[in-house]
């Protein structure tokens, strides 16, 4: 059927200048927005220690994000962009608001905007509980202060819930200080925070087939290709990174980033004695 700005049809998404009509270079730009949408993930493995069957719900968590991706990702990008062709989205509006007008329901703003607010606030308390947990853990194995690993009566780490609260509180000093650049400055530099901490865990699996080859070989839920695919995944990042660093908007983020990692390595060393 058609709307105000066309005719809804999958054509839509190679008769407006093809896949890549202002070249390839936004496609590799948008890397580092990719990087930070998935951050959380691997809230997967922080949880197991949370779920009472860890042998039979990880590996189904695990098996769903492909599917949650396609459906919510792709699946949804895909019917924007049939709806509504790329060269009639308006960069500083919702392309869901604007597809939802579009077939007729006018209300969709205060539906967008319910749904932002809520995904927002389930991704903080996300953050929150990843944090927390990994602070009560580095505490538990005398690497951080040991008043992180107290409990409340709840069995809640309260002191490392409060200091992470007080860190992520920080963050939205930012939009004060520089909202032009605040969303980029936070996406880039948790993008390369994650890019470290995921090529850890690929390091750290790497280490671990070599060592224990007899625990891999006894595991029920392998990860396939290992250890090619963990090889292919950090060339990735190294990839990622050095696009970062030839793009103006995310380049200083970059460069400023590893000023965190000697802060935390003072603090660590700080500790240790």
């Amino acid at each position: 059927f058609k709307t105000s700005t066309g005719t809804v049809s999958v054509t839509n998404l190679w008769s407006h200048g093809g896949m890549f009509p202002n070249g390839i270079s936004g496609f590799l730009l948008s890397l580092q927005l990719v990087v930070f949408s998935f951050v959380g993930v691997d809230l997967v493995g922080v949880s197991a220690a949370e779920t009472a069957n860890p042998r039979k719900n990880i590996p189904s968590a695990i098996n769903k994000i492909p599917v949650r991706i396609l459906l919510f990702y792709v699946g949804a990008l895909f019917v924007i962009l049939v709806v509504n062709p790329w060269t009639q989205l308006d960069a500083t509006s919702s392309p869901f608001v604007e597809v939802f007008a579009l077939i007729g329901i006018p209300v969709a703003a205060g539906i967008i905007n319910f749904v932002v607010l809520t995904s927002a606030a389930s991704a903080c308390n996300s953050g929150l509980f990843s944090t927390s947990r990994i602070l009560y853990t580095l505490s538990r194995n005398g690497e951080a202060s040991a008043k992180l690993a107290h409990l409340n009566k709840q069995a809640v780490p309260s002191n490392a819930l409060f200091t992470s609260t007080i860190v992520v509180s920080l963050g939205a000093l930012l939009s004060k200080l520089i909202p032009e650049q605040a969303f980029t400055v936070v996406t880039t530099i948790s993008a390369i925070c994650f890019i470290w901490v995921w090529s850890i865990i690929l390091i750290s699996h790497i280490i671990y087939t070599k060592k224990r080859p007899d625990l891999r070989a006894k595991s029920t839920f392998r990860a396939p290709l290992t250890p090619f695919i963990n090889y292919l995944i950090l060339g990735l990042f190294a990839f990622i990174l050095l696009v970062m660093l030839f793009a103006e908007a995310t380049r200083l983020s970059l460069l400023m980033t590893p000023i965190w990692f000697i802060v935390l390595a003072m603090l660590y060393k700080y500790k240790k004695r």
